[in-house]
């Protein structure tokens, strides 16, 4: 890649995470140029994979926190039309819902030079009635096997410790976390969801995520922060995050942004 900015110099890292494990790379520094220095090297490992394979797969999480991460993103001078894009989870909603993943996709990542990327989503339809939850996890299932494995997924995390739509308090959380399941992703029907988007979702798979080549987890916030410290301190259902943070299987690289 050309014309990059320069990452900031690194903070000192947290004391308990001063001794990072082999399978996580620990960043750190101010939100701003923490970001601009994700975007990049998002965009590298993007461009080796094209190189390598001919074409890259990104995969996305939704929410807020990834806003300002995709705005960096979708101007950098990547080979898009090369680059399939696909969700971690989703809502059950139209692709054109306002709660919806993929609205906040198109919204605020296919933009710009990241227009020419092809958008695959989990759920396509643009209109009420949905089909039942069942038949829209066998969908997404298919669209996301036929996408490829992600070279970079980018995962978020809840104050919770909730990752994807892996939730605490998910009434099929053992399937979802167990390392060996071979479903691609399912629905999770929560007792309490969050106020703000009280709908069943689709999740991909602790294993299915597992299946990519690079995870990225930025995290932001005193909230977060807290909660990560817990789940880096061990693996737990209480926090499903932290099965991301205790496996040999697939790469992570945090960055932890003030």
């Amino acid at each position: 890649m050309t014309g990059q900015a320069e990452p900031s110099p690194p903070r000192p890292l947290a004391p308990w995470i001063s001794e990072p494990r082999a399978n996580i790379t620990p960043h750190t520094g101010q939100a701003d140029a923490l970001t601009q220095a994700l975007a990049h090297d998002m965009a590298q490992r993007l461009t080796a994979a094209i190189e390598a394979r001919g074409v890259a797969v990104l995969g996305v999480s939704g929410g807020k926190s990834p806003v300002a991460l995709f705005h960096a993103l979708r101007v950098l001078p990547i080979a898009w039309g090369r680059v399939r894009i696909t969700l971690a989870d989703e809502r059950c909603v139209p692709c054109t819902h306002a709660d919806s993943n993929a609205h906040l996709v198109t919204t605020h990542l296919l933009q710009e030079q990241a227009r020419a990327a092809h958008w695959v989503p989990m759920v396509s339809q643009a209109a009420e009635p949905l089909p039942p939850l069942s038949q829209l996890v066998q969908i997404a299932g298919a669209a996301l096997q036929a996408a490829g494995t992600p070279d970079v997924m980018v995962m978020g995390m809840g104050a919770d410790g909730h990752t994807a739509s892996l939730f605490p308090d998910a009434p099929n959380l053992v399937d979802l976390l167990d390392p060996h399941n071979t479903q691609v992703c399912a629905g999770v029907t929560l007792a309490q969801p969050p106020l703000s988007a009280p709908y069943p979702r689709i999740t991909q798979t602790l294993a299915q995520i597992l299946r990519a080549r690079h995870i990225v987890l930025p995290v932001s916030g005193a909230d977060k922060l807290h909660t990560l410290r817990q789940a880096w301190q061990r693996r737990s259902n209480l926090h499903p995050v932290s099965h991301l943070l205790h496996q040999s299987h697939t790469p992570v690289s945090l960055w932890i942004s003030s």
